[in-house]
C-alpha cells in the first residue's frame, strides 16, 4: 500500500512581509526532498505527493509565474491527467494565496487544510489530527519561515504522522532579492534534506540549527566586505542571543570588535571562544583581524 509513493505530510507557505516562500515534508520514502517540495522566490511553493508527479512542481510554479491563482494553476495542471484522483498537491503563491487538492483515490487518511499564507496536506496519515496540528503549529510559531515549517512537521509527527513510519524529510525556503550582491548569488536561503534516518524530523531540526548559525556568519560577512565592522558585530551579537555558547560566533564577534576598535570587548569574547574550543587559540595567533591588539599583553597571555 503506497510503498513506492511519496505519500506523506507536507506544508507549503509564504510570508509576504519578508518575501519568503517555502515548503517542508516528511515521508516513509527515500529522499523525499528530491520529489515533493518546490519553491521559487517571488513566485510561490508547491508540494506534489501521493501518486505524485515531480514534474508538477515546476509546472505549477510556471503557471503561477504566468499570473494564475493557485486554484487555477492546480486545475490547469491536473486537467488532462487521467490519474488525477490519485494525486495530492498543495500550492501557495508569493502573495499568500493558497489552494490544495486531494484526489478521491488517495490512501486514507488523506486530506488537507488551506488557509491564508499556507496549506498543509497528507495521506496515509494516522488521522485528520496530523494536518490540524501542523496548521496550529505553523500559526503559533514565530521566527523565520524555515523555523515555522519545521515546527509544523514536528507537530504533525507528534500527532501520529505517516502511518507507515518515518524515513526522510526536507525543508526549502527562498526569498526575493536574497542573492543580490551576495557571494553565492542565490535566492534560496534554506535547503536541507535528510534522505534516510530513523527520526528524520529530529535530524532536520539539528541541521536547521547548524544552518541558522552559519546564516548569522554569512550575514555578518556581508558587512565585512564593506568594512562595516560595527554592523557585523551587531549581527553576531544578535545571533549569540539565540546560540550563546557557540564558539565560532564568539570568535567572529571578537574579530569584528577588534576591527571596530573595541579591544576590551574583543578580548572578552575571544577568551570565551577559546575556553569553549581550544583549537581557536591557534587560529587567533595568525589572524590579522586582531592586528590592532598585537601589542596587548592580555592578548599575548591569552594566546600563549
Amino acid at each position: 500500500m503506497g510503498r513506492g509513493r511519496p505519500s506523506t505530510f507536507s506544508i507549503v507557505a509564504a510570508d509576504p512581509a519578508t518575501g519568503e516562500v517555502g515548503a517542508a515534508v516528511q515521508s516513509k520514502y527515500f529522499a523525499v526532498g528530491a520529489v515533493v517540495p518546490w519553491a521559487k522566490a517571488g513566485v510561490g511553493a508547491v508540494a506534489t505527493q501521493a501518486a505524485g508527479i515531480a514534474g508538477y512542481g515546476p509546472r505549477v510554479l510556471a503557471l503561477l509565474e504566468e499570473g494564475l491563482a493557485p486554484a487555477q494553476a492546480l486545475e490547469r495542471a491536473l486537467a488532462d491527467d487521467p490519474g488525477r484522483e490519485t494525486r495530492q498537491l498543495g500550492v501557495v503563491n508569493a502573495a499568500g494565496e493558497a489552494a490544495a487538492f486531494t484526489g478521491a483515490d488517495c490512501n486514507d487518511w488523506a486530506g488537507h487544510e488551506a488557509a491564508a499564507g499556507f496549506t498543509v496536506q497528507g495521506n496515509i496519515l494516522a488521522g485528520e489530527e496530523v494536518v490540524r496540528e501542523m496548521a496550529r503549529a505553523f500559526r503559533e510559531t514565530g521566527g523565520e519561515l524555515a523555523e515555522r515549517l519545521v515546527a509544523a512537521l514536528e507537530a504533525g509527527q507528534a500527532a501520529g504522522g505517516d502511518r507507515r513510519g518515518q524515513q526522510s524529510a526536507a525543508v526549502i525556503a527562498e526569498r526575493s532579492g536574497a542573492g543580490a550582491g551576495k557571494r553565492l548569488g542565490l535566492d534560496r536561503v534554506c535547503d536541507l534534506r535528510v534522505e534516510d534516518h530513523e527520526r528524520p524530523i529530529e535530524e532536520l531540526r539539528r541541521l536547521l540549527s547548524i544552518h541558522e548559525r552559519w546564516d548569522v556568519l554569512r550575514r555578518a560577512f556581508d558587512h565585512h566586505a564593506v568594512q562595516q565592522y560595527a554592523e557585523g558585530a551587531a549581527v553576531l551579537s544578535a545571533g549569540l542571543e539565540r546560540f550563546p555558547d557557540d564558539p565560532v560566533l564568539l570568535y567572529d564577534l571578537a574579530c569584528y570588535e577588534s576591527m571596530a576598535g573595541r579591544g576590551e570587548d574583543a578580548l572578552g569574547h575571544l577568551r570565551q571562544a577559546v575556553e569553549l574550543d581550544g583549537s581557536l587559540r591557534d587560529l587567533a595567533r595568525g589572524d590579522s583581524d586582531f592586528a590592532s591588539l598585537k601589542d596587548d599583553a592580555e592578548l599575548r597571555a591569552l594566546l600563549a
